[in-house]
Formats: C-alpha cells, sequence, structure tokens
C-alpha cells in the first residue's frame, strides 16, 4: 500500500479531539481502534464520503510496529467485500478510518467506555 500521510475529514479530526479529551489516550491509540471498529461494520465504507480535510497522520506513527497487521486487514476486508481489483487500498483505508473515528466517538465518553467495548 502507497501510503505515507493520511488526512482525515475535519468532522473525524475535531471527534478525535474530543476522545482524547474524553478518554487521556493519543490520537493514534484511538485511531487505530476506530478502524478496527470499521472493520468489524459489515457495510462498505464508502470512500468518497471522506475527503481529506484536516488532521494529517504519517504511516508510522499512526501504525506504529503493527503497520503490517493492519495493511493485511485491510487487505482481507477488500477481498470480503469482493471489491474491483482496480480498487484504491490508500482510499479504503482512510474510509474506514473516518468511519471508526467516527463510530468510536457515538459510543465512547469516558475510558470506562472504551474499556467496556474490550469486553463486549
Amino acid at each position: 500500500m502507497h501510503l505515507n500521510k493520511i488526512k482525515l475529514t475535519k468532522d473525524a479530526s475535531d471527534r478525535l479531539k474530543q476522545l482524547k479529551a474524553r478518554t487521556g489516550l493519543t490520537p493514534n491509540i484511538l485511531s487505530r481502534i476506530g478502524f478496527c471498529m470499521s472493520l468489524s461494520d459489515p457495510a462498505i465504507p464508502d470512500p468518497g464520503e471522506y475527503p481529506e480535510e484536516d488532521r494529517e497522520f504519517n504511516r508510522y506513527t499512526l501504525l506504529g510496529e503493527w503497520d503490517a497487521l493492519y495493511v493485511a486487514m485491510l487487505r482481507q476486508r477488500m477481498l470480503n467485500d469482493e471489491l474491483p481489483d482496480d480498487a484504491v487500498e490508500v482510499d479504503y483505508f482512510r474510509a474506514h478510518l473516518n468511519r471508526g473515528v467516527i463510530a468510536l466517538s457515538r459510543q465512547v465518553k469516558s475510558i470506562a467506555d472504551l474499556a467496556s467495548l474490550a469486553i463486549t
């Protein structure tokens, strides 16, 4: 996947700021959790709904030493969704990242809420 930097929508970026204030966790950790939440949602996200507008992450900051794992999960999801061969991984990565952060912000109002997600 050819991705060095990725930008979030303004909405997702604002929600990350709120989540950081609520939980004390860094935006990259929260983004990873949101990304995984989006992958577990059976609906296919529309990359066109998530323009690159605001906060920018570099790839290593966002994915860290787990880069290969996140890319493999995305690729498997794209195969499961039977997306066409010309589907751009970066666009779907950005879509899952944004959708996940937005979903996470709707469910998590405190660190306790986040912990309860791990239990269920």
